[in-house]
């Protein structure tokens, strides 16, 4: 459905590993965007949602939960920094036994366009397993459903896919400095991607780094 009424520009497939865990970092302009990487991946992505979206009531409430497990979503509290302690441990658990996980290390949508600094969940998550991150770059997603529009819109969007990052594999438990840069690498070949312009600070927001 988003390749016909989207026409959506997809390169680097190749780049996303054949077999074993990893991990996408993308940057974040909609509330499509893990939809988006989930429909177009070669291989399953698993993002953490709000709960929420798993808890509603009626047949409105069965169908989006059906969808967002059907998707390999993964319900997450939010605000609570226990939940977003325990959600970096399951997506741990995934990655090792194999799987394709998803984190979007702003923390949450940009809502002017620019690329804000990257929290770092993203670089404990890849030295604690040393799977290889794979870095995404969304472009034109946020049109898809403008500011003061309850609807989604088709509009093209860029989704481009870049070389795996190999980091060492140094556990759970890691200075904060290599935990930094290892971040910071991941922003950098994200920005290589999208062009954004970089912000030297967080964006506002007390969810975790990969849920919606």
């Amino acid at each position: 459905m988003l390749k016909t009424t989207c026409r959506p520009e997809v390169t680097g497939l190749e780049n996303v590993p054949e077999s074993g865990g990893f991990i996408v970092a993308s940057n974040h302009l909609s509330f499509f965007d893990s939809v988006i990487i989930q429909a177009m991946s070669p291989r399953m992505v698993h993002f953490f949602a709000k709960a929420e979206y798993f808890n509603r009531t009626g047949i409105r409430g069965r169908m989006m939960k059906g969808f967002f497990e059907s998707v390999g979503s993964i319900p997450v509290e939010r605000g609570e920094q226990a939940a977003s302690v325990a959600a970096l441990e399951e997506l741990v658990q995934l990655v090792e036994s194999g799987h394709g996980v998803g984190i979007y290390p702003e923390g949450t949508r940009s809502r002017d366009g620019r690329l804000y600094r990257g929290r770092t969940g993203v670089g404990w998550l890849a030295l604690a397993t040393g799977a290889p991150v794979v870095p995404v770059g969304l472009a034109d997603t946020d049109r898809l459903q403008p500011p003061g529009r309850t609807m989604a819109l088709p509009h093209k969007f860029t989704m481009t896919i870049g070389k795996p990052i190999q980091v060492e594999q140094l556990g759970r438990k890691h200075s904060l400095p290599v935990r930094r840069q290892t971040t910071e690498r991941i922003m950098d070949a994200i920005a290589a991607i999208t062009g954004q312009e970089r912000v030297d600070q967080y964006n506002s927001t007390s969810h975790p780094d990969s849920s919606r």
